[in-house]
């Protein structure tokens, strides 16, 4: 009997949690096992019987498992079974148990059993078959982009169980993507192949069929008689056409897909469009979209909608109510809307709420009313005009009660803390987070792209608010290292510089990160570079933002040292001459002639030029007429040492330059590496003192000796002022974070003299080219760049310059590893030898596009093509093809 009761009790189990399984499993192939188990679990009926019997555990087991994920104690603990409980059989708590397994979505199949009866106690076995898991994961029919996109998105990767509800997933995840990307007809399939040489697991195929692209073929629009159909497509932002040529014109470079989603989204903009224009009735009756199958396009759709126009509106009044801070005729001023305009609600929305000028920021947010409103309501409509109420609801004032920052691995926190305008216990300012934020993102230290996102948290209770700075570190430090071998020995550059250098713990190796102490923000430049013995060159410099630590006042200093050999009379009467000339510049010869090329002999170290500088800047920022502006004023020497150096108008002896830089700046950029929006604008006098005006010297009568002065009598101390202006302005042309940008430039240099008889042969301007500075900073002049043009041939020693530049730029990565955008550009100038010369419309013009990356390590490099459309230098034929490559500059 006890043998014929436990066979009997041991089927009614198994039927219990095979009729669970039923239920929570489609019977047609286990279709979406998870989604039924968590929608229809609860209402899973209980199997009873009319007599049941109470019995203890006296032992659980679990069997069936080959790679369990979890320990037989969390096992048990899906169960809610242990040894010693009493339950009920038949009873709930079995088919609890049951139900519990199967809510985990792990298991395949469950199965309880009792495999032991002895009087009230009861063993129980628990079997459980895990779901496969993933062995590999095949993709086909897609790309090798598609495929990481799609990995990315759906998440699965090798030993994860897998479950029929992760399936429906992935195949939802991966229509949508092929659906944004216009294949509308995609066919996406999934399915599992066992791995025979693992067991219980299984090879996942995803497969993709993407067809063709649907595409948009028309779009007609009806009922619109007072809006131009053009207008309300171009609203239709992205669903667009191609059927006549004004379409094909207006959409040449964008793409004609068809997504629903975007159709969806483009209805709405097209009723916006009409809001826009005072049209507030506006609707939009019916649409319809179809294949274009008559047309003989398949793989293409026409779409029609019909609209409602309703009438225009225009604003009859407007009235303030609720503002007690701020006088009526101030916020009116501001929204700078009145009776009579067209009633423009896009319009309306962002001149109250939306734009940095709004009246809500421009009154409220930048003055503390953090919990401000301004609610427009339509009070009376009579015909075609409109009576607007704008409501203003002030609220308290709001103080910051703590700023956090996260995320700052580089600096230190009170070095970070200096930049920002919001501090504990002020008032909440809109406009100081977008400028603390500004200000961080001009250190270099973080990722600019990470920076627009804030934590505001408000507390109207309290009448406080909490502001999180989440940051990005990056690193930006720059390490630039050449070699080589040429046929003038040793070729090589190295140039270090660090941006976060930290003078005062110097000699304190325990807060060196690396070889160097960091953490102050402070820019430490180290550069050498060597041509073998025809050209050596060193330079060290260190800039201090915040001089003392107190105040945003700068602090520069550096010192340079170069020394350049010129080619021996012998060397050049064998080697034909201007050619072995050029070759010594350029640094390597082809090996022509009887010496051409061959450098063993051609340096001569009495022919040298040996330049030796020091500089120190102190540069302030202002607070009128606002604080953008800086002042920097730095005090600056050159000493020119020159021996039989042919390329002046001064050959031997030695040349002092003693100069102060006055310079006015305004800088509003948003962005350091790609700037969307602002102004850089300088103005600067660079003067030295008017040695000529008591030195008692008649330089009118000094006159040159074969072709040279002497510098003891004319240029033992230059003279000279310097005048530059330099404009740059950023416009972004969209909202999007991969916004276009057009970039304008307009420069102006002059180089004027206190005694016409004693010109600077020093401090011009040299022209044409990448802009880079090298060959021309051996001579003292400032390189300027024009491209399309070579290096240089605009102007060696000019007196006076000009450049106009537009540019458009796109953005193709904006991350903390590398920033790339694409470029195009036309640009005009020009440099002349004498002020008197100078004609601002007699330019060199030129167009172009290029590239620039910016690399943590290397800092920012290019390329560009430009045209030359104007012949220099007496020449019939215009420059024409020219490419520049950048390194470590901005052009």
């Amino acid at each position: 009997m006890l043998n014929k009761g436990l066979f009997f009790l041991t089927v009614i189990l198994c039927l219990v949690s095979t009729g669970i399984q039923a239920q929570g499993v489609d019977s047609t192939e286990i279709k979406n096992v998870n989604k039924a188990l968590e929608a229809n679990v609860q209402d899973l009926p209980l199997i009873t019987y009319n007599s049941s019997k109470k019995y203890e555990i006296a032992d659980l087991k679990l069997t069936g498992l080959v790679n369990p994920m979890y320990e037989d104690y969390t096992l048990f603990g899906f169960a809610q079974l242990q040894v010693g409980d009493i339950i009920e059989v038949p009873g709930p708590e079995v088919t609890n148990a049951v139900r519990r397994f199967w809510r985990q979505g792990l298991f395949s199949d469950v199965k309880i059993a009792a495999t032991k009866i002895e009087g009230n106690k009861i063993w129980l076995e628990i079997n459980l078959k895990e779901r496969p898991r993933i062995s590999d994961i095949v993709y086909t029919g897609m790309k090798k982009s598609e495929r990481q996109d799609i990995a990315a998105k759906v998440g699965m990767v090798k030993n994860l169980q897998i479950t029929p509800y992760q399936m429906d997933r992935a195949k939802t995840i991966i229509k949508k993507y092929f659906d944004e990307k216009g294949f509308n007809k995609a066919e996406i399939s999934l399915t599992e192949t066992p791995d025979l040489s693992k067991e219980n697991h299984v090879i996942l195929n995803i497969d993709v069929v993407k067809k063709n692209k649907t595409k948009v073929n028309r779009i007609t629009i009806e009922g619109n008689e007072e809006v131009a159909t053009r207008t309300l497509e171009k609203a239709m932002k992205k669903t667009r056409h191609k059927s006549n040529f004004k379409s094909w014109l207006a959409n040449f470079l964008r793409s004609t897909k068809y997504v629903p989603e975007s159709f969806e989204e483009d209805k709405n903009n097209l009723i916006a469009k009409y809001n826009e224009l005072g049209y507030r009735d506006a609707t939009i009756l019916w649409d319809t979209v179809y294949t274009a199958d008559a047309e003989g396009k398949p793989d293409k759709v026409n779409i029609d909608i019909k609209v409602d126009e309703g009438k225009q509106y225009f604003i009859k009044d407007i009235k303030w109510v609720g503002n007690t801070v701020y006088q009526t005729w101030q916020l009116q001023t501001q929204l700078n809307m009145k009776p009579g305009d067209v009633y423009n609600q896009k319009k309306l929305t962002e001149r109250l709420s939306v734009d940095e000028g709004a009246v809500m920021n421009v009154f409220y947010q930048n003055h503390g009313y953090l919990f401000s409103n301004a609610d427009p309501v339509e009070v009376n409509i009579e015909n075609d005009s409109i009576d607007l109420e704008i409501r203003i609801t002030e609220g308290p004032v709001a103080k910051i009660r703590k700023v956090t920052i996260s995320g700052n691995d580089r600096v230190y926190e009170d070095i970070v803390r200096r930049e920002l305008r919001i501090k504990p216990g002020a008032l909440y300012s809109r406009d100081d987070i977008i400028r603390s934020i500004r200000e961080i993102a001009q250190m270099g230290h973080f990722d600019p792209e990470q920076l627009n996102n804030p934590k505001i948290e408000p507390d109207q209770d309290s009448g406080t608010v909490d502001v999180g700075l989440p940051l990005v570190s990056k690193a930006n430090d720059q390490v630039e290292f050449s070699a080589g071998w040429g046929q003038t020995g040793i070729i090589g550059k190295l140039s270090l510089k660090f941006t976060n250098f930290s003078l005062k713990n110097l000699f304190n190796p325990g807060t060196y990160k690396g070889i160097i102490p960091q953490g102050e923000g402070q820019t430490l430049t180290l550069s050498a570079q060597t041509n073998a013995k025809y050209y050596q060159s060193y330079s060290v410099s260190f800039f201090d933002p915040w001089f003392g630590g107190k105040r945003p006042n700068s602090l520069s200093v550096g010192a340079y040292y170069s020394r350049q050999t010129d080619i021996n009379s012998r060397y050049i009467n064998n080697s034909y001459g201007y050619s072995a000339l050029s070759n010594y510049y350029g640094g390597y010869g082809s090996g022509y002639g009887s010496g051409y090329g061959d450098y063993s002999f051609a340096a001569d170290p009495n022919k040298s030029i040996t330049m030796i500088g020091l500089s120190v800047g102190y540069g302030k920022r202002l607070t009128w007429p606002d604080d953008y502006f800086t002042f920097q004023t730095e005090l600056s020497y050159q000493r020119y040492s020159m021996k039989d150096w042919a390329y002046f108008i001064v050959k031997d002896g030695i040349a002092n330059n003693l100069s102060l830089n006055l310079t006015l700046s305004r800088r509003s950029t948003d962005n350091p590496i790609y700037t969307r929006r602002g102004t850089d604008l300088s103005l600067s006098l660079q003067v030295t003192p008017p040695f000529s005006l008591w030195d008692g010297k008649d330089y009118a009568s000094m006159k040159k000796i074969d072709g040279y002065y002497e510098p003891s009598e004319k240029f033992t101390w230059i003279e000279y002022h310097k005048w530059k202006f330099k404009a740059r302005t950023y416009t972004s042309l969209s909202d999007v974070v991969k916004t276009p940008v057009l970039m304008t430039r307009a420069e102006y240099g002059f180089v004027g003299y206190f005694n016409k008889n004693k010109k600077s042969p020093f401090e011009t301007f040299y022209m044409g080219g990448d802009g880079m500075s090298g060959y021309s900073s051996t001579y003292a002049t400032e390189t300027i760049g024009l491209r399309g043009y070579e290096n240089g041939s605009l102007g060696t020693q000019a007196s006076a310059y000009s450049r106009l530049a537009l540019e458009l730029r796109y953005p193709l990565i904006l991350e903390p590893s590398s920033t790339i955008y694409l470029l195009g550009f036309v640009e005009a100038g020009n440099a002349w030898s004498d002020l008197n010369k100078f004609n601002p419309f007699d330019l060199k013009r030129s167009a172009g596009f290029g590239a620039r990356i910016m690399l943590p390590m290397i800092g920012l490099m290019g390329i560009d093509w430009a045209y030359g459309f104007d012949p220099i230098n007496g020449s019939r034929d215009n420059s024409g093809s020219q490419f520049h490559f950048i390194i470590g500059q901005e052009f």
